[in-house]
């Protein structure tokens, strides 16, 4: 039984089954209807999925923003139609042995930092309402414009031409496909994205995760209660506020509150009430608005 304010879920997805797949294991391992996630894995990648269970369902938007880290596995010289392992080869080119992990490095140092990035066309990107893969499974091509996204770390693992591994730290949104697909570009020999691994989702490890088979079976609920995460603790990277319990009745009654001058304005704020995550509001400077607000006692 899950607390009453609802919880957070880490799940390590291994290869093969959807994202989706993983979130009905959990709705009928641990008996739990209303439950969404902060950003999906393709099938073929493996790692953290962050589960928002019961009430903590509204809290997504404020998780699915947070920084990623992946470990990457590119294969150069081959192009596929979908970016990834999954799709048709395009086009074979071999690698030159001349290329060393200098001229690797050299590569990847353009891919650090705000960069702008085209999407890939088999994505959940969404066009005039529809999911772009939809769109390029009907043989539709899409010009779509430029996104700006952040590389904040990108090193190499291991370098074993045409084979490398790569760990990335980037912001929410970014395409690891894109990357390896750009990077092949950089190095005049094509590439893919042969395997991938997202490691960690703001502070959230995957190691730190409930395996995703394990919410098929027996073992599912009592490593899930183990492993979850509170609202309070999903939410510390907000600004927190503390609410007295006369200010928590209020502020679960729609109404505002008086909050301090020095409180960022306009900006998420995670209320507290005895240090158990309220709720997250807005600072006009003045006043604190109740934007969501936990059921409690």
């Amino acid at each position: 039984m899950i607390p009453e304010g609802g919880v957070v879920l880490p799940v390590d997805k291994p290869e093969g089954p959807t994202s989706h797949d993983v979130v009905v294991w959990a709705r009928r391992g641990l008996g739990v209807r209303r439950i969404g996630h902060t950003g999906t894995l393709d099938p073929f990648a493996s790692g953290l999925l962050l589960l928002c269970l019961g009430p903590a369902t509204r809290l997504s938007e404020y998780l699915s923003g947070l920084d990623k880290e992946y470990i990457a596995e590119v294969l150069l010289g081959v192009t596929t139609h979908t970016l990834d392992r999954d799709g048709e080869i395009l086009e074979q080119r071999v690698v030159p042995e001349s290329l060393s992990e200098a001229l690797l490095n050299e590569a990847l140092e353009r891919f650090v930092g705000d960069i702008d990035q085209i999407p890939p066309q088999f994505s959940a990107k969404k066009v005039d309402g529809e999911r772009m893969y939809r769109k390029a499974r009907r043989g539709e091509v899409t010009v779509l414009p430029p996104v700006r996204v952040t590389v904040r770390e990108l090193e190499v693992l291991t370098f074993d031409p045409p084979r490398i591994r790569l760990r990335i730290v980037c912001s929410s949104g970014t395409y690891i496909r894109a990357i390896a697909r750009d990077l092949g570009d950089e190095l005049g020999v094509g590439a893919h994205l042969s395997g991938l691994r997202r490691t960690a989702v703001g502070t959230f490890r995957a190691d730190e995760g409930v395996p995703g088979e394990a919410l098929r079976c027996e073992e599912g609920p009592p490593a899930a209660s183990a492993a979850w995460i509170t609202p309070a603790t999903a939410l510390a990277h907000l600004p927190q506020v503390s609410a007295s319990d006369e200010e928590v009745a209020r502020l679960r009654m729609g109404q505002r509150i008086p909050v301090s001058s020095d409180v960022p304005v306009g900006e998420p704020l995670a209320i507290l009430g005895r240090g158990e995550l309220v709720g997250v509001g807005e600072s006009d400077g003045t006043l604190l608005r109740p934007r969501k607000v936990l059921p409690g006692a």
